[in-house]
């Protein structure tokens, strides 16, 4: 498979650029065309299975109480991958179908756009699953006073400002983006740490209790309310730890292919379509977060399953 670099007025890209201005055989632009078709099916699975687990978290009122209490987050967690689906997957698509056309500007002002918004819900999702791990252990920690601490409207609050400063965070890669991937790297290392810290503590805290319930059993005091109450919690941690693992999976493969892309200069065609599967991969985990909820957290799976009945009443 011949695969070659086009290299006229190459003095006048920028490294956006290079990504519109490649020279493709046959194999290669097939393939292209196949990730698109790919993506319209992700996109169009992932608008479906984030509006039903949007309608689910809004009927399901037992996800507003302890262990779960994290009805708020969730949801936003949806509405994110929700976009992914209707407005940066389309880009995307859009990006491929001008590069297979050599539509070069067209290509190049779509990627800006898809790059950026991609940017700010990837972002958008990691600070969030943050937020979902921050709030498991203040669940554990506070106890009674939970509620008072982390009530709804701070949870809003702490959304707003989550979409804020993801969309400030994004903007660098529309005018320098080694500077927004140097930003990306601190920012994910101060999750990934603040993530381990969380469900390390947590894991911690279940163990000592599990100890302690044992210990109350065996002289005889009563300990089936608390450890009734600690199963629960322990399944809401595990549904929002497998969320956790499986974005990191999705998002792993393209940040090693990032960190091999040079910042300057031609881009290899590996790379470049490395790259390109990579992404798909991530837009994947929008497909799949709808599925998690509903396999790990068993009420939002029943609410989704009236809420499927009742649409297929209606259209019968």
């Amino acid at each position: 498979m011949a695969l070659t670099n086009l290299t006229e007025d190459e003095n006048q890209k920028t490294g956006l650029e290079e990504y519109c201005s490649f020279e493709f055989s046959v194999e290669v632009r097939s393939l292209l065309i196949s990730l698109s078709v790919v993506m319209i099916i992700l996109s169009i699975a992932a608008f479906l299975a984030n509006t039903l687990i949007l309608v689910a978290l809004h009927k399901e009122s037992s996800l507003l109480s302890p262990p779960f209490a994290s009805r708020v987050l969730y949801r936003n967690l949806a509405i994110t991958d929700l976009c992914v689906g209707v407005i940066a997957e389309p880009m995307y698509i859009a990006y491929l179908m001008f590069v297979v056309n050599k539509s070069y500007k067209n290509c190049h002002y779509t990627r800006v756009t898809c790059y950026f918004i991609t940017s700010t819900l990837s972002a958008l999702t990691f600070y969030t699953l943050t937020a979902i791990s921050v709030d498991r252990l203040l669940v554990l920690s506070l106890g009674l006073r939970y509620r008072q601490v982390a009530s709804s409207k701070r949870k809003v609050v702490t959304v707003i400002c989550l979409w804020i400063f993801s969309i400030v965070r994004a903007s660098p890669y529309s005018w320098n983006p080694s500077i927004a991937r140097q930003l990306d790297r601190i920012l994910s290392t101060l999750c990934i740490t603040t993530t381990i810290f969380c469900y390390t503590k947590i894991f911690f805290s279940l163990r000592r209790n599990q100890i302690q319930v044992h210990t109350d059993a065996s002289q005889g005091q009563p300990g089936q309310t608390v450890s009734l109450n600690k199963a629960r919690y322990r399944k809401a941690v595990y549904s929002a730890l497998w969320v956790q693992v499986t974005i990191v999976v999705c998002y792993v493969p393209v940040s090693i292919v990032v960190a091999m892309t040079p910042e300057k200069g031609p881009v290899p065609i590996s790379l470049y379509l490395a790259r390109q599967l990579t992404v798909t991969l991530v837009y994947l985990n929008s497909s799949l977060n709808p599925l998690l909820y509903s396999w790990k957290i068993r009420e939002v799976r029943q609410a989704m399953k009236v809420t499927i009945r009742q649409l297929l009443c209606l259209a019968s």
